[in-house]
């Protein structure tokens, strides 16, 4: 006999006594109650989280290059962790084809096709709950001869359409009342990388910008983070557009980019970049500005670069890079 028909028995004895009609509703509200006496499932039907916790809820999120590195690490992470994510390429067949990865074509080059990648998600997944502005693309040459038609063109992937994103971000969101921007920029924007002088202006323009709309936004509910990857291991060297001004006999081009790639071989894998995320995503109140990366790089350089004169963080930076 289970515990509540035992319940059900004792309760009935009490009623011995009185008429029949008490007693027929007494019984016939047991009878209900007993009815809804089934065996609960050994295993929780929500799916990640346990139904008996309290659970996270699962969100709609839009991530920007989700077809390599960082993007597709932290669109992976999302959907392994059962959130819906809308992640966007130019070319939808690098996607991958996972459960509740949804992929949505999108030029950064192109205000159109921005507009139509943050409208055909809204129109897909019902509304938004977070953005990460990840997508992104550098070049390598020197800065004297740097034309500005590379300058433009970083400019327009790395701020220009990140910041159209977010502003049509916002505009979605706080009507909700609710949603997280996360702005992933780059150490870069503080630790300036030689020959990289368009990258970096442009991380550093999305980061100023992004604190900006951190001193004037003011609703208590919607969030942004300033991200801060230094070196990650990805395939980003790969992606590097070398300007035609770069000679290999250059020493210092050439020491450079030694540098660079040995860094790169050395460092973090995306998927450090990814839990970050996933803790931003599930923290009430998300910090506003986060590095991530090895210790030297997300933690005692930023801290030492904070408190030495420029000339002295320039000469650093120079004996780092061997030039």
């Amino acid at each position: 006999m289970s515990r509540r028909s035992a319940i059900v028995e004792s309760k009935a004895k009490k009623w011995a006594g009185h008429d029949d009609l008490d007693r027929d509703n007494y019984f016939n509200r047991a009878r209900r109650i007993q009815a809804l006496n089934v065996d609960l499932p050994a295993t929780s039907p929500c799916p990640i989280v346990s139904c008996g916790t309290a659970p996270i809820r699962m969100k709609n999120i839009l991530v920007t290059g989700a077809s390599s590195g960082i993007g597709l690490a932290i669109a992976k992470s999302l959907v392994e962790h059962g959130h819906e994510v809308w992640g966007t390429s130019r070319n939808l067949e690098r996607v991958p084809k996972m459960p509740r990865l949804h992929p949505i074509r999108l030029n950064l080059a192109d205000r159109l096709s921005i507009e139509e990648a943050f409208a055909s998600t809204l129109a897909e997944a019902g509304h938004l709950d977070v953005l990460i502005n990840n997508a992104g693309a550098g070049h390598f040459g020197p800065a004297e001869v740097l034309p500005l038609e590379t300058i433009t063109s970083q400019f327009q992937i790395l701020v220009f359409g990140q910041i159209q994103l977010m502003q049509l971000a916002l505009q979605h969101m706080r009507p909700r009342g609710e949603g997280l921007i996360i702005n992933v920029t780059s150490l870069a924007s503080r630790l300036p990388v030689p020959f990289m002088g368009a990258y970096n202006s442009a991380k550093a323009a999305l980061a100023s910008f992004t604190m900006s709309i951190q001193l004037e936004f003011c609703h208590p509910r919607v969030r942004i983070v300033d991200l801060q990857p230094g070196d990650i291991r990805t395939e980003f060297n790969e992606s590097v557009i070398v300007g035609n001004d770069v000679d290999d006999a250059d020493a210092k081009i050439a020491r450079t980019w030694e540098v660079v790639e040995r860094n790169m071989k050395n460092a973090p894998g995306p998927d450090l970049v990814a839990l970050q995320v996933l803790k931003l995503i599930n923290a009430d109140e998300p910090t506003p500005r986060v590095t991530v990366g090895n210790a030297f790089q997300s933690k005692i350089a930023p801290l030492i670069f904070r408190f030495l004169p420029q000339r002295v963080r320039i000469w650093g930076l120079k004996r780092y890079y061997g030039i």
